[in-house]
């Protein structure tokens, strides 16, 4: 069943940093779709408490974890929390839920991610992958914690269709920290690469001579979006892909892998998919990652529909 708005939408600017002089702009408001990176939980809270179901596209687990204890309030005002819908976080969730489903006793996801640089991407998202090229981060490994760093660790793998094999590199996505808690996985480790070979072998060498911090000074970052904005310099194709496993030494025994073109786009999809279903159907209270209330399937019904193509099958193992 779609949901059709009919045009009845109304445009309206809200400064969210000052809420408390708009917080008329909220009357009778159902669902509020989040794609900024917050600096505090103020708006959240307030949508929280006037029962607004609640919907999260931002990456940056620094903020979805302060979203996370907010759970008592939402279940209190019977408010429904959605964090990490989209791409990654969103998809790769999902993809790491199906591929458990397969193997009930996995313990351990690698995750891989494709971005195409020809791609159009938003302002907010070029800075925060800029921010996160020589970040430093903790992730689960074994029931213990391992500090990784972006760029650094990689690993290769066999993307589908004629994407073919890439080595990806760490970087601090949100899925994998929120995996191992939501899922009960040991481990999981999210590694990206870019349709561009070359420019993907560029990050790890200006992590080791030291470039990559200053592309954070705020002259240099505006100038570098600017640049990557107006530079084209690959295909609008993406990927997801995860491996997942029993243990490390066996490797990997069942994969998934979903790709297609524009991730902007496919973010948007699953964005509104999950509006549609809170408008539609009812939902628990309280605060909730992607892979917490949906599957897979569930969201992205009819793939070919919105040119999407998804694989899944068996390891073959030594």
């Amino acid at each position: 069943m779609a949901l059709e708005l009919e045009h009845q939408v109304t445009p309206m600017a809200l400064d969210i940093s000052r809420i408390d002089t708009h917080e008329t702009a909220l009357d009778d408001v159902g669902i509020v779709m989040m794609c900024l990176d917050q600096e505090s939980l103020e708006f959240v809270r307030l949508c929280i408490q006037r029962g607004i179901h609640y919907i999260d596209i931002s990456a940056s687990y620094s903020i979805l974890s302060q979203i996370e204890r907010l759970n008592p309030e939402a279940e209190a005002a019977k408010a429904t929390v959605v964090l990490s819908v989209g791409l990654a976080p969103g998809l790769t969730n999902l993809l790491v839920k199906h591929c458990q489903s397969k193997v009930p006793d996995m313990t351990y996801a690698d995750i891989y991610i494709l971005l195409g640089m020809g791609d159009i991407h938003g302002d907010a998202a070029l800075q925060w992958t800029l921010a996160n090229l020589n970040r430093e981060f903790s992730i689960r490994e074994n029931r213990g914690t391992q500090q990784v760093r972006s760029f650094t660790d990689g690993k290769s793998t066999v993307f589908p269709g004629r994407l073919g094999k890439r080595t990806a590199y760490r970087f601090n996505f949100s899925d994998q920290h929120v995996l191992p808690q939501t899922l009960g996985l040991q481990s999981v480790a999210t590694r990206l690469c870019f349709d561009s070979a070359w420019i993907t072998s560029l990050f790890p060498a200006l992590n080791r001579i030291g470039v990559s911090s200053l592309l954070t000074l705020k002259g240099v970052e505006r100038l570098t979006v600017s640049l990557l904005k107006r530079l084209h310099l690959g295909s609008a194709d993406f990927a997801v892909k995860v491996d997942g496993g029993s243990s490390q030494e066996q490797g990997a025994l069942y994969e998934c892998s979903l790709w297609g073109e524009v991730e902007g786009r496919v973010t948007g999809l699953v964005a509104a998919k999950v509006a549609e279903k809170l408008v539609l159907a009812s939902y628990p209270p309280g605060v909730f990652h992607i892979e917490q209330l949906f599957t897979l399937h569930e969201l992205l019904e009819n793939l070919d529909q919105y040119g999407l193509k998804f694989e899944e099958k068996e390891c073959v193992t030594a």
